[in-house]
């Protein structure tokens, strides 16, 4: 018998109906005396309860900034403890965290801040080669001559203030050692006040994905979204308050702040940052000297810890399990994760920002060919199914597009009803874009995607985003993008670019401008300077074929 593609998953457990506010209260009043947060980078490590004493000081700082529910809340750093405070902290007064990538430069930080309408930013003073307070000075003259708090700016007009996590902040910040001081003048009953009014159908979070048409989509979530799909997460692996999560993959995604963060939240677990970014072996020094029980990463990830050259240094011993999502993982480096890593438990998730992000995830007891060929099943309390280009429910074993619906469905993008209304149908699923099809068992294959995405490192990259700024270049009069596949990254970037006649620029040149104004992990890694692109008969662009030219180039390059 030939089913529908389509499946719903389990409705036994009850979803939260309650703001992540309220579930952390909550988790702090079962596990007061549970190690809550390790940050080994910084030193720091906090139980549920001198967690919750730092939240609570922070959010009481919020109030007294004036921000009310619905204000958006921005925040540019890597991962560190104030990461995981604000979030917290902003949920309980109700401000929506507008998560912006640490990569981002110039251009991308103004467009973020603009398009959501941020009242204050919290930034790092810097990370790697990016000058936090740099840029914003470039952004934000203005930002020196008044006090913190009043800052009116032509270019960022609702932009109240910068909160710096550096005590070293030049003037115009405001620095985070002084909001807890200034969260005294708001009492506790003050604060409690405001989060009785929340809801959890509230955004309470905005993510910026990149857009298809060269501008990044605010994904936006609520308490809801969020909290429900790190419980689901954190159930599927059987997270107990006895478990403790490594998390290396950036707090700016879903990946760590909700199916990490939240994951933790929901159950008592122990949250672990090992580094401000992806470090192997400091990944693999917290899960050792930790004691984690599981660990999150993309398969790039895994494959750095397992052929780090000190990996066998430390004692993985205590793994159980752990999520590998982001990218197709191939399938010995997955017999090597339950081998060498003892995670024998790891599972693999898939899903997308929009939906809040896991809509299907494989179980502890599948077997190695279902852990890396498909996706697995659909998740709790959602439902998938697999269209044609008609919209109509194709059988089992059928390729058509991936739908999704449920408690996880985003709100909508940011202040964008005309995209939100061509990725959400009246119905409320969210079509995913990506090509995928569904066995007998439940379990679903991505075989492809839709659209154009790139999935380099676990990052989601649309070549449009890069053509449209390769564009901006003097020279450039075309610029087509594709991925090829590269074994460290899952795929890398080429850029094909035609020139205005008489002009021509060296493939640095072209590099170095790219580097300064877009985040690193676009800027192409190779360049192909053409005169015509590969077309059909029509006058479409055959991308197909300009990604088999690049891989034998490259190839032949490679020896």
């Amino acid at each position: 018998m030939n089913h529908l593609s389509y499946t719903r998953g389990p409705q036994d457990k009850p979803l939260l109906a309650m703001t992540v506010g309220a579930a952390f209260d909550a988790t702090v009043e079962r596990f007061a005396a549970r190690e809550a947060l390790v940050v080994r980078h910084q030193n720091l490590r906090y139980t549920w309860a001198e967690l919750a004493e730092v939240v609570n000081g922070i959010a009481r700082a919020f109030l007294a900034l004036g921000l009310r529910p619905g204000d958006r809340l921005g925040i540019w750093a890597p991962n560190c403890a104030q990461w995981c405070v604000t979030q917290f902290a902003s949920a309980k007064v109700g401000a929506v965290l507008v998560n912006i990538n640490p990569a981002y430069r110039v251009s991308e930080l103004e467009y973020a801040l603009k398009q959501s309408g941020c009242r204050w930013l919290v930034c790092a003073d810097a990370f790697k080669t990016s000058d936090y307070h740099g840029m914003l000075a470039d952004l934000l003259p203005e930002l020196g001559q008044g006090r913190p708090g009043e800052l009116s700016s032509d270019r960022l007009p609702e932009l109240r203030g910068v909160i710096s996590l550096s005590d070293t902040a030049p003037s115009g910040f405001l620095r985070w050692s002084q909001l807890e001081p200034l969260g005294r003048g708001t009492s506790a009953t003050e604060l409690a006040e405001r989060q009785a009014l929340l809801q959890f159908d509230e955004p309470i979070n905005i993510q910026y994905t990149s857009g298809t048409t060269g501008f990044p989509k605010g994904a936006t979530l609520s308490h809801y979204n969020i909290l429900n799909n790190g419980l689901m997460v954190g159930d599927s692996l059987g997270l107990t308050e006895h478990d403790r999560l490594v998390i290396p993959v950036p707090l700016y995604h879903c990946f760590g702040m909700v199916m990490g963060n939240l994951g933790c939240l929901t159950h008592g677990s122990t949250m672990i940052y090992p580094a401000p970014s992806f470090e192997p072996e400091a990944t693999l020094a917290a899960v050792a000297e930790e004691k984690a029980t599981a660990l999150y990463g993309v398969p790039t990830m895994f494959i750095a810890e397992l052929d780090h050259p000190t990996r066998h240094d430390f004692d993985l011993s205590s793994l159980r399990t752990g999520i590998m999502a982001g990218a197709t993982c191939p399938i010995e480096v997955m017999r090597r994760v339950i081998d060498e890593m003892h995670m024998a438990e790891v599972q693999i998730a898939y899903g997308m920002t929009e939906t809040s992000p896991v809509s299907l995830q494989t179980g502890p007891e599948d077997d190695l060919e279902t852990r890396v060929t498909t996706v697995g099943r659909t998740q709790p309390h959602l439902e998938s199914k697999i269209i044609d280009a008609d919209g109509r429910v194709v059988p089992r074993g059928t390729i058509g597009e991936l739908c999704t619906r449920g408690y996880s469905v985003m709100l909508g993008y940011w202040n964008n009803p005309q995209a939100t209304s061509e990725a959400i149908s009246p119905a409320r699923w969210m079509l995913t874009g990506d090509l995928a099809e569904m066995d007998e068992a439940g379990n679903v294959r991505i075989v492809g995607r839709s659209k154009d995405m790139i999935i380099r490192g676990g990052e989601n990259i649309y070549p449009r985003e890069i053509e449209e700024f390769l564009y901006t270049h003097h020279a450039v009069a075309d610029a087509q993008v594709i991925g090829i596949p590269d074994e460290k990254y899952g795929e890398e970037l080429v850029a094909w670019v035609k020139f205005h006649p008489g002009h021509s620029v060296a493939e640095d040149e072209l590099r170095a401008f790219c580097k300064n104004a877009i985040a690193h992990f676009k800027v192409p890694r190779h360049f192909r300077f053409c005169d015509e692109f590969p077309m059909t008969v029509t006058g479409k662009i055959q991308k197909f074929r300009m990604r088999e030219i690049s891989i034998d180039e490259v190839r032949a390059k490679r020896g």
